[in-house]
């Protein structure tokens, strides 16, 4: 019996789960459109997943197979019994609009004459079909939290902007365009709709009553356009230049560019160093993750037992007063108010007020690593664990903000591992030369950092992910040798535009130079920086292999590994040729027993931590490495499928393409 015959008797006796199942196989094997349309209706009407069924439909009419069935379907099951909600906001808006003064046209069309039907598909989104061309387009969620266009690109003129049908952008436009009175000049949002027919069909799905009570829109349609801009004095008899500009408020900035940590060693100061003197950003130093929230919490702590505004001056007399007294008249202060309000207080990071936008938070929470391991789901996924990751994308800081932009920079793993072991080598010998010195209070011993880097998926994110829904990863090798090329592209991503500011590194506000080959600013040398001191072949080829997938989808070439599979026997050949990292590894370990027993004995404290690290003989500990790391390759070998938390699948994230014709030199490989 084959599946058709097979649900259809399933059907017959009853059996409804069952016979379900067996139509959904019907959908997904090559069947007739006959039989698939059969699958379609049974599970619809018997009350199976609709959204099986709605692309089951869908797909029958876009390939022209019983057209007006499936449209007649779909528009009983799926248009017809939100045709009322979609009217009532369609009539909401006209109705608002119809009294705005920056819309120039008001002859809303009737209801059932626009040109586009919206077919709910889930609570989120829609299929639009176009009625005239009997055409569907695909699916659209106009709250989709992204920016998907460089708004800000030129900020010589207001922001003009053609075709926006996105809710989130709108809002988006909406909060991060100062008002014309607090600039002193003609700042309003100039959108353009190209047909007014169009326009009026989005008016079902989108919502602008609240955004016009502030007037900042103006909408221009069609020929319109060329009144872009309006002169406000000469016909509306509104001189914006009598009012004087103001300072940004701390609830004003609702923006977040996070620059995220990947790893140690990816080139992040340099991303700093290139964005810190925008004139659009409030941008600080890399700080501490766990310093920042520190603060943050202490802060609202203090300031919750002020008992007056004066009180409150002279408990925080090193911040600003104009913040203190913002703060204090807050109503449920929060902790991304208080991390606005630090960045607001750097003095090296002063807004430029006279701009068009509000300044965004630039910010890199940072780690002094980044540690992953690997759980198993019961359906033998695999689930990257990283306390520093939950930690960032738990904090109430970054929470708080409505818009968020995230990059992340990435540098090839060979050579930013290379560089994170030289890092750890020399902290850890300072932190000996320290404690021999009877000054430090905690000696370093070197993590199994090679298998940090094979088990990092910092990179791969979930469509769920609020943080990483608008992301980029930028290679550092292109910020180096194509520095226009990428920060422009980069500039647009991130919705800025592309200022002098960014054409030279800064610390501060002050521009950066080191010597040529040592690296600094655009200096191109750490690009091809190989750190052979500090990794050997059998640690850089384990690395190309297990990564390879990484490799591929960012564009490096392998350098160690031949691009041949390999068997366990090489493999385990490899792990026993671990002797860079293992000698590190075997080295800070023994001197951290022999530096507990040396305190111990002339009744020096020894940290907690130290002591617990030290009933661990450095033979145990090699031992929990080899078998650790056993587990690991074992996990690896079977190439597992990646998910987050809640099970969702976890995809690469998109990479930054530079500008093209802006390259200088060839795209490193």
């Amino acid at each position: 019996m084959n599946t058709i015959d097979a649900a259809r008797r399933l059907a017959q006796l009853g059996q409804i789960q069952e016979a379900q199942r067996a139509y959904a196989l019907v959908l997904g094997e090559d069947n007739t459109p006959a039989h698939r349309l059969e699958g379609a209706v049974y599970i619809l009407q018997s009350g199976g997943s609709y959204k099986l069924s709605y692309t089951a439909l869908l797909g029958l009419y876009q390939e022209g197979a019983f057209r007006d069935e499936t449209l007649e379907i779909m528009t009983g099951a799926f248009y017809q019994p939100n045709a009322r909600a979609l009217r009532a906001r369609y009539d909401k808006n006209c109705k608002a609009l119809a009294k705005y003064p920056y819309l120039f046209r008001k002859d809303f069309l009737p209801f059932d004459q626009l040109p586009i039907q919206f077919y709910p598909y889930d609570d989120s989104g829609y299929l639009p079909f176009h009625r005239e061309e009997g055409r569907f387009d695909g699916y659209v969620d106009v709250k989709t939290p992204v920016v998907s266009r460089n708004f800000f690109a030129d900020l010589d003129k207001p922001v003009l902007a053609g075709e926006v049908f996105s809710q989130y952008e709108l809002e988006y436009l909406h909060d991060n365009v100062r008002p014309s009175e607090a600039v002193g000049r003609d700042n309003h949002i100039y959108l353009h709709y190209g047909d007014w027919g169009t326009f009026c069909a989005w008016l079902q799905v989108l919502d602008f009553r609240p955004l016009l009570k502030s007037r900042k829109f103006v909408l221009l349609v069609g020929p319109e356009l060329e009144h872009y801009p309006i002169n406000f004095q000469d016909r509306f008899q509104i001189d914006y230049s009598k009012y004087p500009v103001k300072p940004v408020s701390i609830r004003e900035i609702n923006r977040l560019i996070w620059h995220a940590q990947l790893s140690t060693h990816n080139g992040g100061d340099f991303f700093n160093e290139v964005f810190d003197n925008h004139p659009n950003l409030l941008t600080n130093t890399s700080l501490m993750m766990d310093s920042v929230e520190g603060l943050v919490s202490k802060f609202l702590g203090e300031m919750a037992r002020m008992g007056s505004l004066q009180e409150a001056l002279g408990h925080f007399s090193s911040w600003r007063p104009e913040l203190i007294r913002e703060l204090f008249g807050l109503k449920d202060r929060t902790e991304k108010d208080v991390l606005v309000a630090l960045f607001l207080n750097n003095a090296a990071a002063q807004p430029d007020y006279s701009a068009r936008i509000v300044p965004a938070v630039f910010f890199q929470p940072h780690f002094e690593n980044i540690f992953y391991s690997l759980g198993v789901t019961e359906e033998g996924c695999v689930l990257p664990r990283s306390e520093q990751a939950d930690q960032v994308r738990q904090s109430p800081m970054l929470q708080g903000f409505r818009y968020v932009k995230t990059f992340v920079p990435m540098r090839r793993p060979t050579t930013s591992y290379g560089a994170t072991i030289r890092f750890m080598v020399d902290g850890a010998r300072r932190k000996r030369e320290e404690w021999e010195a009877g000054q430090g209070e905690m000696v370093s011993v070197i993590q199994d950092t090679l298998f940090c880097y094979l088990l990092n998926r910092s990179f791969m994110a979930s469509r769920e992910d609020r943080l990483y829904r608008d992301s980029r990863l930028v290679r550092f090798e292109d910020g180096k040798l194509n520095p226009e090329a990428t920060f422009r592209a980069l500039a647009a991503f991130l919705d800025l535009p592309y200022t002098g500011s960014m054409r030279y590194c800064s610390y501060l506000g002050q521009r950066m130079e080191g010597p040529e080959g040592e690296g600094a600013g655009f200096d191109p040398g750490s690009v091809y920086r190989t750190y052979d001191n500090y990794a050997n072949d059998a640690e850089r080829r384990l690395i190309e292999y297990y990564l390879r997938d990484v490799y591929e989808f960012y564009g490096y070439g392998f350098q160690f590994w031949d691009g041949k599979p390999m068997d366990g026997a090489e493999i385990q050949r490899l792990l026993g040729e671990l002797d860079v990292i293992d000698g590190h590894i075997r080295e800070t370990w023994t001197y951290l027993c022999q530096a507990v027993d040396e305190a111990e004995k002339i009744g020096r404290p020894v940290p907690p931590e130290m002591a617990q690290a030290r009933k661990t003989s450095i033979q145990e500990r090699m031992e929990e490495l080899r078998e650790s790391r056993r587990r690991i390759v074992e996990a690896l070998d079977r190439e597992p499928r990646f998910v987050d938390g809640q099970g969702q699948p976890l995809a690469m994230m998109a990479r930054l393409e530079p500008v093209p014709e802006l390259l200088e030199r060839p795209l490193y490989r």
